[in-house]
């Protein structure tokens, strides 16, 4: 009895093995470090959850991967559904970091209005940013208080800024950060007429990444459902009807399946693409910071 099951629980074991490391290391080697230099607190909070939420992906990746495993002992869709759920954000999100990214974009936008109104009563950058991050929106809110305290403990403005908008990490925040960078040093005029049309350019990125969001947003619910349907069939038949499946449980169905399975990933990359927006490259970036995957 036990000759018969040594050779698949040999491969099983093994197949476990295998799918632990992956899953580990993608967990643990691809998060961002803690320890970059310069790394201000506010980075550090978006690296943690970003951590977090890697971690608890690769292991909710690891289990389903061995469920799978035990279920039906074949090891290509073992593999293919654990790096499926340790992936998921990666293949499917991008809705809740597009949506992340409008709402820094209103919050900006809101702020740099308040800002120049502030300053048209002859108030300086240093009086009127904490003046007007008390009523900043909740997406920005955070990283404004954080420049607040900055500057309370005297550091200059324009280090300050800098850090605001590493902890913002946003290429809309860059123009705005830039601008008063260079008025916080140079002390010229205008900036209320520089900051009235970079209010005005924040409102009109706004509408178009809200068009955009709204249009795309289709496409993701389709390829959503479309991945669903297919892996609810799927689940059905290996739990109702083995003996349909039955032949996908030999070496030959085995490296069928990893085609077929190829095919899908590569299918579902193509519509995920579709739905993704390319963001441009942030200029304002202290050497040796990286920036923190979405």
């Amino acid at each position: 009895m036990l000759e018969e099951f040594r050779v698949p629980l040999a491969i099983t074991a093994g197949a476990v093995f295998g799918l632990g490391c992956l899953v580990l290391w993608y967990a643990f080697s691809k998060q961002p470090s803690d320890t970059v230099a310069g790394a201000t607190p506010g980075r550090r909070v978006v690296q943690s959850r970003t951590s977090r939420r890697r971690a608890q992906q690769a292991l909710g990746g690891l289990a389903i991967g061995v469920l799978v495993l035990v279920v039906t002992r074949w090891v290509v869709l073992a593999v293919v559904l654990g790096v499926l759920v340790a992936f998921w954000d990666r293949a499917f999100g991008g809705a809740r970091h597009e949506r992340a990214a409008i709402g820094r974009i209103e919050g900006l936008a809101g702020w740099i209005e308040a800002l120049r109104d502030t300053i048209a009563g002859a108030v300086g950058l240093e009086q009127a940013i904490p003046a007007t991050a008390v009523n900043a929106a909740p997406s920005i809110r955070p990283s404004l208080n954080l420049l607040v305290d900055r500057l309370r403990v005297r550091e200059p403005l324009p280090d300050a800024l800098m850090k605001f908008s590493e902890d913002l990490d946003d290429p809309s925040a860059d123009l705005v950060v830039a601008a008063l960078i260079l008025n916080a040093r140079l002390r010229g005029p205008g900036l209320r007429d520089v900051l009235t049309a970079l209010a005005t350019s924040a409102r009109d990125e706004l509408d178009v990444r809200r068009r955009v969001e709204s249009s795309r947003r289709s496409t993701r619910r389709s390829v959503q459902v479309v991945v669903v349907v297919i892996l609810g069939v799927a689940t059905l038949l290996v739990l109702f009807n083995r003996a349909y499946v039955e032949p996908y449980g030999t070496l030959q169905g085995q490296l069928v399946l990893a085609v077929v399975m190829a095919v899908f990933g590569l299918s579902v990359l193509w519509l995920r693409s579709l739905s993704g927006v390319a963001e441009p490259e942030r200029f304002l970036i202290t050497p040796g910071m990286t920036r923190p995957d979405a």
